[in-house]
């Protein structure tokens, strides 16, 4: 334990600014936590532990912002893994966007070439609908000559008997 030391002997006489704070106090020399006496202008030792808690509480500051770098550091580690997830999430989307264009796109080309067989199959069918129109309007027509012929007045001599 080291002696008390009497801050006022080394400059001769207590500093003006002490003679606005009381020298006597009912807590003065009752609390174990008293650190100075404005009475007799002397620390006492337990001024030395206060210097002790002072590198302690120098300690407790330089952990605290120790832990106050941890954490950023923690956050900005943090936060570029999340926006790694974030960049790889959106490239996945993408690329899940893309592979449906791509589908839609093949499936695009196969509908057409469906369209193009069907539309072809269609003129063909028309051309033969159309063709097959003029038959039957060819075929009417000799019909109706045929009918014509039978009903003539000659018609009843028949030329198996010349």
């Amino acid at each position: 334990m080291q002696p008390s030391t009497n801050i006022f002997s080394l400059h001769g006489c207590p500093p003006s600014y002490l003679s606005h704070f009381p020298t006597s106090s009912p807590f003065l020399g009752q609390n174990p936590n008293t650190f100075f006496s404005f009475e007799t202008g002397v620390y006492t030792p337990q001024f030395m532990s206060l210097s002790s808690n002072n590198s302690t509480s120098e300690e407790g500051e330089e952990n605290h912002t120790e832990i106050v770098n941890e954490r950023k550091q923690k956050r900005k580690i943090s936060n570029r893994e999340s926006a790694r997830r974030s960049r790889m999430r959106k490239q996945r989307q993408a690329d899940e966007l893309w592979s449906q264009v791509m589908w839609l796109r093949n499936e695009n080309h196969q509908l057409l070439r469906k369209l193009n067989c069907v539309l072809e199959s269609q003129e063909k069918v028309i051309e033969e609908n159309a063709q097959l129109k003029e038959e039957t309007s060819e075929l009417k027509q000799m019909i109706s000559d045929m009918q014509l012929q039978n009903q003539s007045p000659f018609s009843c001599i028949r030329d198996d008997i010349v």
